[in-house]
């Protein structure tokens, strides 16, 4: 089966007139044949060239369409036709508090190849062959951390960066599904933090539209925004109209009332939800599957794909997690995420639009970034109508024109992304696409370093620039002045008052209490968050200051060896690369910052306008403990430890100075051996260097 180009051409054009109006009512049967053509056409383009020309939810807007014509006229629908294959069914301000265990991302996989890379980790960190796996649905909502004491519910807060979150203690208890008080005391848990998601049902968030569009109010882009809005709205009255469901995924922590860890004596993720189910909570249990061996877990995996729009929630993939706690010990994490879980990403959703045209941004260090602006069009509940192109390389390799028909897809449901054009519907009307040789600012010269991807603009004096520094100064990575964010800083910029991140440190609040939308208490709030700023860790200071390369981990190591940011003014190439994760490129660009005399007279004025450039306590490095029984050593547990959970075992060797490692090497000094010790024990004993002691010699060393 052929089709010429022109024949192409016809098939996607009358294709979105029928998706125009999907409305089976205004058809008659003279479209039934049509219709049929089409499906077979877009049938072919999928499985047979695997090169679709529309999206999945297309194709299946024009299938249902079809479906419905052939019910409505049974006599007039062709027995060869696609639906007829068998199987062819295609506040005010919320206070930050800290969490009691970090809430750590997930590690991404989005085929089968990623679950066995997983897989084998796991085995390799455990030494074991049999590993159990839960499987369950990865909530698409706001994440929530919620803490217990004494039954009670006493905290709850949103994910925030992973260590604090903002509390919504009052919002949460609006939540129906989350128990304001549950019988932990059963197990003996005297504190406990559960992790959960807030969520929306599906028929919910339709009827919350509904409501919105009959009193002429915006329409909410989609359910997890309508989730994460419920919990941070300032009125909990909001919280309780939304009806949100909270689905508890995980005990994170678990003690007694003497501090002792619980979890060891629950044994397994599964076990802890079937108990917080037993208790009262929202959880997974339907849902959820025990997995004997990976290829039980991606069978799982493929089964929910094909079922997750029956699903009364949105859910944009599967969490598989190790089930067994001893063996989530061994596996350990990173400092992004447990190397004993991973999320199964469903496929991206997609959608067929058309490139108008494309427009460039400079950013804070220069670079020229192209932005596709393209026909709006609805994806996984929000409306995309500009898309990064991220470079010069990207367009090439997708040769792209401007007025091509292009396939997108939001990746993981939420980055947009052009997945490629389709030339052959090219009428010959399209225009290559023209890179700038010049900044769209400054009109500099853009040069493009040989390693480099991105054509940059070298002048530090672009206005463009200035603003993209500006912005990302305030904004949360850098020093996070809490609502201070692009729009102020466009805004002020404009009446002249600020030019240089000095500027937002002495702005008159006076007369910004006197335009038009603030007032006294806006330019109030605004004062206190930039006075709660100029108290921020160097560190913090340093990463906003946009000098190339110079990230947030980089940020940290400096601000450990200086008492004073401008200590830096004075350090040569070799006083940066002395630092372990530091090297000449960083070195070259912040000396290149720090050589500047308008940078550091701009440093001097903030210093006047009272911002820190001081080391403060958190600026300085861990101590490293000396005095300890196993200073300098390193130190790993294996078998089964039953006078306390690992997790305690190895705080306490911590705290007596030791190094936790999770493998058996020449590296490794002591060996600690619980019951049912296995092959590391047996490759300790080979090495033969390695002291070994048992669970009761290590207790009775820390005391």
């Amino acid at each position: 089966m052929r089709y010429t180009t022109k024949q192409q051409q016809e098939f996607y054009e009358t294709s979105k007139k029928y998706l125009d109006h999907p409305n089976a009512d205004s058809l008659s049967p003279a479209d039934l044949p049509v219709l049929e053509n089409l499906a077979r056409f877009h049938e072919y383009r999928y499985y047979v060239l695997d090169d679709p020309m529309l999206s999945d939810f297309e194709y299946d807007q024009l299938y249902k369409l079809l479906e419905a014509l052939e019910k409505k006229y049974p006599d007039a629908a062709s027995p060869n036709s696609p639906t007829q294959r068998v199987g062819g069914t295609l506040t005010e301000d919320f206070a930050s508090v800290q969490h009691l265990i970090p809430m750590l991302s997930l590690d991404n996989s989005y085929n089968a190849d990623d679950l066995y890379k997983f897989d084998t980790q796991v085995k390799k960190l455990t030494e074991r062959e049999d590993i159990l796996y839960t499987v369950e649905p990865k909530f698409d909502g706001g994440s929530i951390a919620i803490i217990y004491e004494n039954n009670q519910l006493i905290r709850t807060a949103t994910r925030g960066n992973g260590v604090e979150g903002e509390e919504i203690t009052i919002q949460s208890r609006t939540i129906k599904s989350l128990p304001l008080e549950a019988d932990f005391r059963s197990k003996g848990i005297y504190r406990a933090e559960l992790r959960g998601e807030a969520v929306i049902s599906k028929e919910r968030f339709k009827a919350i539209n509904a409501f919105r569009a009959e009193e002429g109010l915006t329409l909410l882009a989609n359910s997890r925004n309508s989730a994460t809005g419920g919990l941070r709205t300032k009125d909990p009255a909001e919280t309780a109209r939304r009806q949100l469901d909270a689905f508890i995924f995980q005990m994170g922590f678990a003690e007694d009332e003497n501090g002792n860890d619980m979890l060891p004596s629950i044994r397994s993720h599964h076990a802890a939800i079937d108990f917080l189910g037993s208790i009262g909570f929202k959880v997974s249990q339907g849902e959820k599957k025990v997995c004997h061996g990976i290829d039980e877990v991606i069978e799982q995996c493929n089964h929910w794909a094909t079922i997750r729009d029956d699903y009364p929630y949105e859910i944009d993939g599967m969490v598989i997690k190790v089930d067994e706690f001893d063996l989530q010990d061994m596996c350990g994490f990173t400092s992004h995420h447990p190397r004993w879980a991973i999320a199964y990403k469903f496929q991206a959703k997609q959608a067929t639009t058309k490139l108008l045209d494309i427009e460039y941004q400079i950013g804070k260090i220069g670079s020229l970034t192209p932005v596709a602006k393209v026909a709006p069009v609805a994806l996984a509940g929000v409306t995309i109508s500009s898309i990064s192109l991220h470079n010069e390389d990207f367009i090439k390799s997708k040769d792209l024109r401007i007025g091509d028909q292009v396939l997108i897809e939001r990746a993981g449901d939420v980055i947009p992304y052009i997945v490629k054009a389709f030339p052959e519907l090219r009428t010959g009307d399209e225009k290559e696409v023209e890179y700038p040789t010049h900044c769209p600012s400054c009109h500099t010269l853009l040069v493009r370093e040989e390693d480099e991807a991105a054509w940059r603009c070298t002048n530090p004096e672009c206005e463009a620039q200035i603003l993209q520094r500006l912005i990302f100064h305030v904004s949360k990575d850098a020093m996070d002045i809490d609502g201070f964010g692009e729009k102020y800083i466009l805004r002020f910029y404009d009446l002249g008052w600020i030019r240089t991140m000095a500027d937002i440190y002495r702005l008159d609040y006076e007369k910004i209490a006197q335009l038009e939308g603030f007032g006294e208490k806006s330019a109030e709030k605004i004062k206190n968050a930039v006075e709660k700023a100029k108290k921020n860790p160097i560190a913090r200071l340093l990463h906003s200051l946009s000098i190339h390369h110079l990230g947030q981990r980089a940020s940290k190591l400096l601000a450990e060896k200086i008492t004073h940011v401008l200590d830096l003014a004075n350090w040569s190439v070799e006083d940066y690369t002395s630092i372990k994760d530091i090297g000449p490129v960083v070195a070259e660009n912040t000396i290149r910052w720090f050589s500047n005399e308008n940078n550091i007279e701009m440093l001097r004025e903030m210093e006047a306008a009272g911002v820190n450039l001081t080391q403060t306590e958190s600026d300085k490095p861990k101590e490293l403990i000396t005095d300890g029984v196993f200073s300098g050593k390193t130190i790993l547990f294996t078998g089964t430890l039953t006078q306390m959970g690992r997790k305690e075992a190895q705080q306490k060797a911590e705290a007596a100075g030791a190094k936790n490692i999770s493998a058996v090497s020449k590296n490794l000094d002591i060996l600690v051996v619980g019951e049912k010790a296995g092959s590391k024990l047996e490759k300790a004993v080979k090495i033969g260097s390695i002291q070994i002691m048992t669970e009761a010699e290590f207790v009775d060393l820390i005391g």
